[in-house]
């Protein structure tokens, strides 16, 4: 078992980290009485896993716990400052602990930040049980764990803590003389404390952050003081991972199905966040051809003026011009019928490979290519008023339609 030593210098958030399953706060999907994860700790008999979950969501503070309720050797890296050298001495330290009957936990904070090579070098002895790993990412490991040891490892997805398992946390932080904010005698009201809670969007190291910073400047802690101390922090937007795409799809679908409240919403989520309006402005440029279309094509025009208009005056300006044009392209008609018939013109391309173009609609500029027929027979359309009847298909795909009547 590890001995965790609280220091007075450590913030807050890990001073009050709590040591016991029976001191943990939410999650009672996952660590619930009768859960396997449960299960699994109380046993101390743990497979690999990793936790995957928002920050603050207590992945951190399950290893902890792993690590006070288990007889294991437990060993904690931060894939950020650490690599191959470090697990090299790792597994040194675990083959002896085997030759003493004793299993050895790995601990590997944000492991999405191993590289293959990296996680490569891991996978053997997490395989053959030298090492039990016990990993933690707010990234999907579908995307960022190696196959190969994610197959070989229990994922545990944890969720948003809810409002009120923040506002016992705090409470727990207020009253706690030894560890916590107890000694200060801080003033604060219900109210202020679920006004925090709420603003922390279940990041429970994000709520006592910014408790600790608002109380170390004034005994009476404020609303306002704390929307000071959040500014745009509590808006949960990594512009490289997981929920940048979850909010651009969430965006798009609600244009798509013609919701504009929604929408609105979306596109709010992310410029507040601090998304670049530009990268908003492109997905729309391609939503008007995609899913609108020929239903008004109008809207790819306006998607292009949004696109420069942003581009001329950015944010904070250019906010309601995005707004403007997310608005139009949730009520516009739509119509997918482009982008289903480029979907099966594309599909026929690389099915039938490089399919020969009829002799008639050739250019001819030599006189051997006219020898051989280049362009005989065409149709110029404006001598037939555009009404010719002659075929622009490859013969394998003659009177192929794509687009509906």
């Amino acid at each position: 078992m590890t001995k965790i030593i609280k220091s007075k210098s450590k913030p807050l958030a890990d001073r009050i980290r709590p040591v016991t399953l029976a001191d943990f706060l939410g999650q009672d999907e996952v660590i619930g009485k009768g859960k396997l994860l449960r299960q699994v700790i109380e046993s101390d008999r743990l497979p690999s896993m990793i936790f995957w979950g928002p920050p603050g969501s207590g992945k951190t503070t399950l290893a902890f716990i792993i690590a006070q309720q288990t007889k294991s050797d437990f060993v904690q890296i931060s894939a950020v400052s650490s690599g191959v050298k470090d697990l090299r001495d790792i597994v040194k330290r675990a083959q002896d602990n085997l030759a003493n009957k004793k299993s050895t936990i790995l601990f590997i904070d944000e492991i999405h930040r191993w590289n293959k090579a990296q996680q490569d070098a891991l996978l053997p002895y997490v395989e053959n049980g030298t090492i039990v790993l016990v990993g933690a990412t707010t990234e999907n490991p579908s995307f960022e764990v190696r196959g190969a040891l994610l197959s070989r490892c229990r994922v545990f997805v944890l969720k948003q803590l809810q409002p009120e398992h923040l506002e016992r946390i705090i409470k727990k932080a207020l009253k706690d003389k030894k560890q916590g904010l107890g000694q200060l005698e801080l003033k604060i009201s219900p109210a202020v404390i679920k006004q925090i809670a709420q603003m922390s969007n279940g990041d429970a190291r994000a709520a006592l952050n910014v408790l600790e910073y608002v109380g170390s400047i004034s005994k009476n802690v404020t609303i306002k003081l704390v929307k000071e101390a959040f500014q745009k922090s509590h808006l949960m937007y990594d512009k490289d991972g997981e929920e940048h795409y979850n909010i651009i799809s969430a965006l798009h679908k609600a244009m798509r199905g013609s919701d504009a409240d929604a929408a609105l919403y979306w596109l709010a989520r992310m410029l507040e966040a601090g998304e670049d309006p530009l990268y908003v402005a492109r997905r729309l440029v391609r939503f008007a051809s995609e899913d609108i279309g020929l239903a008004n094509s109008k809207a790819l025009e306006q998607a292009v003026a949004a696109y420069q208009a942003c581009h001329f005056i950015g944010l904070p300006e250019c906010n309601v011009i995005l707004a403007q044009a997310v608005v139009y392209m949730a009520k516009c008609k739509k119509s997918n019928a482009l982008y289903m018939a480029y979907g099966q013109a594309a599909q026929d391309v690389r099915q039938y490979g490089n399919l020969p173009v009829p002799l008639h609609i050739r250019n001819a500029p030599t006189k051997l290519m006219k020898n051989l027929g280049y362009g005989k027979n065409y149709k110029y359309s404006p001598n037939h008023n555009y009404r010719e009847k002659q075929e622009y298909l490859p013969s394998k795909l003659r009177e192929r339609k794509y687009l509906p009547k």
